[in-house]
């Protein structure tokens, strides 16, 4: 059969495949609204409620999901085990993949020093929470198991004290909370981003919240604050104290703290060794932010910076210059670097399915009415069971009265399933206790074994009705929860790791006010009284007026918006501004310092320091000899204080007191009638007001440092005789040419 030709002229057509699926390629017009509701919202709230938000217990799902397959497979009690077998058997519950479970895990590990009290005990490398270049191992590498403080999460959960639930295919039941015995929630830290919300809680310290919940379930209008101060890091750091942002914290869960890295000063190699860091902040990106600074000359002190972090823990060296004040230095870098930061507080969970941002005492009151209810089932549980086993033994002592009878009726009951109807009859006892006499073993059908038995009954009644009384008392209840919170506290606190500091500079900021600005001539007397005189009234009046033995030790010309620092022997500063004081005349006494600004009983003002800009430096000398030069900027505050404590150190008599602006020379006399030349340049400035000072003139037992003043050009014959080539020195006695002129001390 001949083949048909092809018609060239006709093109190839390819087979149309017709979709089945209703609707398919249509375009339909639907309301934004309708599609964020039908498609979006399910969504938004399944990342809430499931995946990113804790709830009461202080845990998300992916938290309990893994805790409670550990627990299940006997790692509260057991060994350890390959941390793949604990990935690979919560996916039984957590099907989102074997990485996510092993982020979990390791984040919940003592390895990783994420948290405060963690739960899971590492062995392996699980990375560093503060490191971002320190990773984690991989699963088939690392054990771990539960730490013993996981006993506190699942204590009596067989016990009916929480709900269940089936899991993702319904093959298993899983817990829906953990009946924690303490408040996580607020232990640990836990952060979460939801959709259109998130999550941020601080770690407090377990004794202190233990503490407040102890004594809100005896008080519930109980002031927290009064224990609980501030959070608690595991990083450490130092956190600054605000009272304010404290009371926020508290009342409605929001609110930022700064906290600050903690360092010392390593002298013989000069160098800063920071050991804590604030948290959710890391080694690399504070040393990358220093090397930034120093590469654009900001930062002019630092030599090298590098990480020497290792088993011992955190440490971040910063080599330092030669003279560089350390405290002064990490003083910029807490300003320029993360050193210092922000942690903003944001306690969202969730409370019965829905979100809420609560303060520390709202969640405190919440966990207890938690708490309260799993302890009423757990009593309520044991209730039950103790009536069963009661019920049961008050019918085997029914059988106790006449054990041959018991037998006879077995063995004459032709058929099984009669006898325990035949020993319901015979004893008057219902089927419950004729089953579990008729289970009873030949061999313990004897009088020894059922008066064994039966012996409980007594005791079982007495818990009956204790529980039963515990169950409609409420405070017996709470008497229950304080008794468990109390164990928990001695077991398991541990001391702050986060200390707290109290700045000096907490008051109101001062507040603007337009100031008279004109020449003055500053006069201040030995017995603490002040004038402020005008130029033109100091031309014109005569005589100072003063009091008897009393003797002008200061004058100074300045201006009316200049501040004044009035120094006392207390070790105090009283800061004021000359136009603070009227103006007066050479013939009044003025003001005496100490009424005006209030001081201490007892306290005398001894030396005025007077500045517009805080700089330059305040020279201390003290009577053991040694000096200390202390940065201006350091009696400088953003607020209103009128008083700084602290101004020097009291660790000796203080000699003499001198504000400089540059360096410049001073003279020294010791109580051995020696004399010593020296420079300011010698001594190094510190920013801390407190410090103790550098040792300049040498003084043997029993000497003192008498008196010191200004260095005068030409004063001495031979001005070389008193200077050395470095400090300490002795200093020198005054030579036969020098003793011809009589040296005066201020």
């Amino acid at each position: 059969m001949a083949k048909k030709p092809k018609d060239i002229n006709k093109k190839n057509e390819e087979p149309q495949i017709k979709a089945n699926i209703a609707g398919a390629g249509e375009i339909v017009n639907q309301l934004i609204t309708d599609t964020l509701e039908v498609n979006f919202m399910p969504y938004a709230m399944s990342v809430i409620m499931s995946r990113a938000i804790p709830e009461i217990d202080g845990l998300k799902p992916s938290h309990r999901k893994l805790l409670y397959t550990m627990y299940k497979m006997g790692l509260l009690s057991g060994p350890r085990t390959k941390s793949a077998n604990i990935v690979g058997r919560t996916m039984q519950l957590n099907p989102h993949g074997d990485a996510a479970i092993y982020d979990t895990m390791v984040r919940l590990s003592r390895g990783n020093e994420s948290l405060l009290h963690p739960f899971v005990d590492s062995k392996g490398n699980f990375g560093k929470a503060y490191s971002s270049n320190m990773q984690y191992a991989a699963a088939r590498y690392t054990e771990a198991k539960l730490l013993p403080i996981c006993n506190e999460l699942f204590a009596d959960i067989d016990k009916d004290t929480v709900d269940f639930a089936d899991n993702y295919d319904g093959t298993m039941k899983e817990p829906t909370l953990l009946p924690v015995t303490f408040p996580i929630i607020l232990t640990n830290a836990n952060y979460g981003i939801a959709v259109g919300m998130a999550s941020q809680i601080a770690s407090f310290n377990l004794r202190e919240i233990c503490d407040a919940t102890i004594e809100l379930i005896k008080n519930p209008d109980f002031d927290v604050s009064q224990i609980v101060k501030a959070p608690d890091f595991v990083s450490g750091g130092y956190i600054v104290y605000n009272r304010e942002t404290l009371d926020e914290i508290i009342e409605s869960g929001r609110g930022s703290i700064r906290v600050r890295a903690k360092y010392v000063y390593d002298k013989s190699n000069n160098c800063i060794d920071i050991t804590e860091i604030p948290p959710r902040v890391t080694s690399e990106q504070i040393i990358d932010r220093i090397v930034e600074r120093v590469k654009a000359g900001v930062i002019k002190e630092i030599s090298d910076v590098r990480d020497e972090t290792d088993k011992g823990g955190l440490k971040i060296t910063i080599d330092l210059k030669r003279g560089t004040d350390p405290d002064r230095l990490m003083k910029r870098l807490y300003k320029l670097t993360a050193l210092e930061d922000t942690f903003s507080c944001n306690f969202n969970i969730l409370i019965a399915g829905a979100p809420m941002v609560l303060g520390v005492t709202d969640i405190l009151s919440e966990w207890i009415a938690f708490r309260e209810e799993c302890v009423r089932r757990r009593v309520y549980f044991d209730l039950g069971k103790a009536k069963e086993r009661l019920h049961l033994l008050l019918g085997l002592k029914k059988i106790l009265l006449d054990i041959d009878k018991a037998i006879k009726i077995i063995r004459n009951t032709d058929e099984e399933a009669e006898v325990v109807p035949n020993l319901m009859i015979g004893f008057g006892i219902d089927k419950t206790q004729a089953e579990f006499v008729a289970e009873i073993r030949l061999r313990h059908l004897n009088r020894e074994y059922i008066l064994k038995r039966t012996a409980d009954i007594e005791a079982l009644q007495k818990a009956v009705g204790d529980m039963e009384d515990i169950l409609k008392s409420k405070t017996r209840i709470r008497k229950i929860i304080i008794s468990e919170l109390n164990s928990v506290k001695e077991k398991y606190g541990i001391d702050r790791k986060s200390e707290i500091i109290y700045p000096a500079d907490e008051d109101d900021e001062r507040p603007k006010e337009q100031i008279s600005d004109y020449p003055v001539n500053l006069f201040f007397t030995q017995e603490g009284y002040f004038k402020k005189i005008t130029p033109l009234s100091l031309r014109m009046g005569g005589e100072h007026k003063l009091k008897e033995g009393d003797r002008i030790i200061q004058t100074l010309e300045a201006s009316n918006s200049c501040d004044l620092l009035f120094f006392t022997d207390k070790q105090q500063v009283y800061k004021s501004r000359a136009c603070d004081f009227e103006d007066t005349k050479a013939s009044v006494l003025g003001d005496f310092v100490g009424s005006k600004l209030e001081f201490d009983d007892d306290e005398k003002a001894i030396y005025m320091a007077v500045t517009t800009d805080y700089k330059g430096y305040m020279l201390f000398f003290f009577e053991n000899g040694k000096s200390a030069k202390v940065d201006m900027d350091a009696y400088k505050t953003k607020t209103n204080r009128r008083k700084l404590i602290n101004a020097y150190s009291d660790k000796s008599p203080l000699t003499a007191a001198a504000q400089i602006s540059g360096d410049e020379q001073f003279v020294l006399l010791s109580s051995a009638g020696r004399i010593l030349i020296m420079n300011s340049a010698a001594i190094s400035s510190k920013m801390s007001k407190g410090v103790a000072g550098v040792n300049v003139m040498t003084l043997k037992k029993n000497q003192r440092l008498v008196s010191v003043r200004q260095y005068k050009e030409g004063e001495f014959v031979n001005p070389h005789r008193y200077r050395t080539k470095s400090l300490p020195a002795a200093g020198a006695v005054l030579s036969a040419a020098d003793k011809g002129e009589q040296l005066t001390f201020e």
